[in-house]
């Protein structure tokens, strides 16, 4: 039995899987009540929370395999116009939603003394790194040695390469110890200043500036990206359907027994973005799109999937809409309140259970930006981001 390589439904629909969660877990109605699968590992450890992120990287880097078929893998005038232009694109829309959160927060503040000038140019504290950015550079770096790299053994000795290098620095920079002095830390604040970083919440309730998208963790990240290419040139394959997913299984379990294994020394952490990190989420993904391909490709049972097909099929924009009225929403006020907190009032109103009340705001939010996707895919319209 043999498989399309063309439009992989399995792919598309992880994708949406991935991108519906990324949604999900960002937009609770309220942070203080969260029901612990959805909340983030504070440290060490791993939630399906922790899965959503790098489930999307992995998938990039599958599509990638298919994508750069048409540049025949070489790095063409053609090839590296549209890679530069992609990644400032999506490296400046994830600095433009941290720049609009800053003016609409400003510009509404009750209380609020500033300039206009000081208004509509917060440069001082955008944020330099998040989501977006990490997307966009992973994807960069991966894909100009995908191109340059022609010879796919030395590719993957450049995985391992990269891990094992990353754990290292790791090692020696602190950067198992969630302060000031880890590594990561350390880099960002001398590259963009801590007026420019994520601060992160310490067990105490206290904060220090620690960005978990920070440049450092951003090496892991092109790692992650290549994983998935590898596994995308294997779906690319002419070997039987059957074949092809005995040997993503054999692949799966591997890097799960790695990962884990590797875990003891450099434990499983998203924030630093950690060796076993990369490994065991990427096996988690593997495993996943086993079981979409053999729902999906296999047993042709697709019907229930097309939610997430259309959240597959326009990812970036849908995200990028969803984080932009997530802005408006928190911001705009509404009756003394922001029209969030006004919606999220009247559904704990009549939810008895906080962290319920709470779940439903984001399921509807997600829902919401749902019936945006299935409309663009119901009238063929693809955002390409």
């Amino acid at each position: 039995m043999k498989m399309k390589t063309e439009r992989l439904m399995s792919l598309d629909v992880l994708r949406g899987i991935t991108v519906a969660g990324m949604i999900l877990v960002n937009n609770p109605g309220d942070w203080g009540y969260i029901y612990a699968p959805l909340k983030h590992a504070e440290w060490n450890g791993l939630t399906p929370t922790d899965l959503v992120f790098p489930f999307f990287m992995f998938v990039m880097g599958v599509s990638m395999s298919f994508s750069l078929r048409k540049f025949d893998y070489r790095p063409t005038r053609d090839f590296l116009v549209k890679l530069v232009r992609r990644t400032a694109v999506l490296f400046l829309l994830g600095v433009a939603l941290s720049w609009v959160s800053l003016v609409l927060s400003r510009w509404l503040s009750p209380d609020s003394t500033m300039s206009w000038s000081q208004i509509l140019f917060p440069f001082e504290q955008v944020r330099v790194w998040g989501v977006l950015q990490r997307l966009a550079l992973s994807y960069f770096f991966a894909s100009l040695l995908v191109v340059t790299v022609r010879n796919r053994r030395i590719l993957g000795y450049i995985v391992v390469g990269i891990l094992l290098v990353y754990g290292f620095i790791l090692t020696l920079g602190h950067g198992f110890e969630l302060s000031t002095a880890n590594v990561i830390a350390v880099v960002d604040r001398a590259v963009v200043g801590e007026n420019h970083m994520y601060l992160e919440w310490l067990p105490d309730g206290g904060r220090i500036s620690f960005d978990p998208e920070g440049l450092v963790s951003t090496l892991p990240g092109i790692a992650h990206v290549l994983i998935g290419f590898f596994c995308g040139r294997l779906l690319m394959s002419s070997k039987p359907l059957n074949d092809k997913m005995v040997h993503l299984a054999v692949v799966c379990a591997v890097l799960l027994i790695v990962g884990f294994l590797l875990g003891y020394g450099w434990p499983v952490n998203k924030k630093v973005w950690s060796p076993s990190y990369v490994l065991v989420t990427c096996g988690f993904a593997i495993l996943t799109l086993i079981v979409l391909i053999w729902v999906l490709d296999m047993r042709n049972r697709r019907r229930w999937a097309y939610p997430f097909r259309a959240f597959g099929c326009n990812p970036l924009f849908i995200y990028v809409f969803a984080s932009f009225l997530a802005i408006v929403l928190e911001t705009i006020p509404c009756g003394g309140l922001s029209v969030k907190e006004q919606l999220y009032g009247w559904i704990a109103g009549w939810a008895v259970v906080p962290q319920l009340a709470s779940l439903i705001y984001a399921l509807v939010y997600v829902a919401f930006n749902g019936l945006l996707a299935c409309v663009l895919l119901q009238k063929k319209i693809f955002i390409k981001v």
